[in-house]
Parts: structure tokens; sequence; C-alpha cells
């Protein structure tokens, strides 16, 4: 489980914040984070990868300190974490040696299914390989937690689906997977839960089963949010 409470992180250089009063994400789930630009999402899993301190509150996972549990954590972000100046294949010796349980079989195969270059230095990749070479590394490292941000951009709807599904499709089905992305209708049907934020602060906190039942979509759901706005603490 991961749990956050009194969460307060702000950066002094950018107007950028986050506030969650309480926010418990079950072992397990798959849930897509959704919100405008600007709303806190990035924020959101970079607090909960313990990237920058906290003005205030506390993020545990499984009730320990975030910083005891990186090995079984993968960040999946367009900024990047691969080595520009080694190729795949030297980045998967390097990740060998930090991760025990990095599957570089199933990194290669991934390199195969992505058609990455093995042997060329990353730095020559376009946007989109260094994108799927960072998908590669993180779903390679066998994580218990993977947080993506914006894994699909600048590919087009086929790539798009396609990327989707390799990644569901390498998932055991016990990980805690948390996704950032506006592709809603996409994946609508791949998430179990949905969490809005709107200038930092939680807006809704939907389960897609209840939303189903009740006879609404996910994109019904977030358009009354946005004609709404209503302050929401969970």
């Amino acid at each position: 489980m991961i749990e956050l409470k009194y969460v307060d992180k702000r950066y002094p250089t950018s107007n950028a914040l986050l506030y969650v009063h309480e926010l418990k994400i079950d072992k397990g789930e798959v849930v897509g984070i959704l919100g405008e630009n600007g709303s806190g999402k990035t924020t959101l899993l970079k607090a909960i990868m313990g990237i920058g301190e906290l003005q205030n509150g506390e993020i545990t996972i499984e009730s320990q300190p975030v910083v005891r549990q990186y090995e079984r954590m993968a960040f999946i972000t367009e900024e990047g974490s691969f080595l520009p100046n080694k190729t795949p294949l030297e980045y998967a010796d390097f990740l060998s040696a930090y991760f025990p349980k990095f599957d570089r079989p199933y990194f290669e195969q991934l390199l195969e299914r992505f058609e990455l270059p093995a042997r060329r230095k990353a730095r020559t990749f376009s946007k989109g390989q260094k994108m799927k070479l960072e998908m590669s590394a993180g779903l390679a490292k066998r994580p218990d937690y993977l947080l993506l941000d914006e894994p699909f951009v600048g590919k087009d709807v086929f790539s798009r689906r396609d990327s989707l599904k390799l990644m569901m499709s390498g998932l055991r089905g016990d990980e805690t997977v948390l996704i950032i992305t506006h592709l809603i209708d996409e994946i609508e049907n791949v998430i179990d839960r949905a969490i809005v934020l709107h200038k930092g602060l939680i807006r809704a906190d939907f389960r897609i089963d209840d939303l189903r039942e009740e006879g609404r979509s996910l994109t019904d759901a977030m358009e009354e949010v946005r004609q709404s706005r209503p302050y929401y603490r969970n």
C-alpha cells in the first residue's frame, strides 16, 4: 500500500504545488492520475518516488519510508533516466548491477519489439525511441510499484495502443501502477481507479467499476469535475 498523509510539497522556483490530506492506494491497483497541465500530477509521482523534500507530511510504502523501497520501484518519465552515452546493452549492464530483479532477457526482448538499436548510443535516439528505452528499462526492473509519467507522449494512436498493450502484457498482475496520461478513452478499460487533480488538490477519486454500474464513462465523470470544480479532500 502507498499511503500519503498531510503531504505538502512546493517548489520555490515555480508555482508547482501539491497538498494531499490523506490518500491510500492499495497493492495491485492500477490508477490513472488525471488532470490538466500544471495540476500537480507529476509533482505527485515525484513525491511518491521521494524526489525532492516535502514541506510537511509523510509518504510510506508498505509502512516503510520510500527510500527503503527504491529497488522495488520504477519511475518511467519523459525526462528519462537512461545514460545518454551508453548503448541500451551497456545500460542493461548498469541496471543489472543495481537492481537485483532486473530481467535482462525481457529487456532485450522489449528492445526488439520496440525496434530499438541495441548497440547505438542512446543520445542519438529520437524522442520517441528514448521513451521506448525508458519504458523497456522500467518494465524490465520487474517492479512492484510502477509509476509512469505520460509514457505515450508523441506517439500516434496505433503506437499508443500497441505500447499500452505491451506494457500491460508484461505485468504479473500484482503490481501497483500509477499512470499519468491525457488519453482517457484509451486507459479506461485498463485502470481500476482514477484520481483527478486540479491546482495541486485532489478533486475527485473514482472507481471505474462504480462508474460502469452508474452507466457513466470516465469521460462523463471528468466533464462533471471540470464543470463543478468542487474542492475534494479524500
